[in-house]
């Protein structure tokens, strides 16, 4: 997944990371902004989780069907 794309379709990407985790509050989303490593920091954060157990659920997101259209 090419995270520069996700920094410049922000808006429209936003809502598929919040359907994904929940548990991240709207100012959370503003701040990671498509950052890949803000992202992972707040995962961290929000749910309690390592550096690497972060890294794995995004590794998988970007499997998802919806991460093509970034590609």
């Amino acid at each position: 997944m090419d995270w520069n794309r996700v920094a410049g379709n922000w808006k429209e990407f936003r809502g598929k990371v919040k359907a994904e985790w929940s548990n991240l509050p709207d100012d959370c989303l503003d701040m990671i902004a498509g950052k890949r490593v803000a992202l992972s920091g707040r995962l961290q954060e929000a749910y309690g989780i390592s550096r690497n157990e972060a890294e794995q659920l995004i590794k998988r997101f970007e499997r998802q069907p919806h991460g093509r259209f970034l590609k």
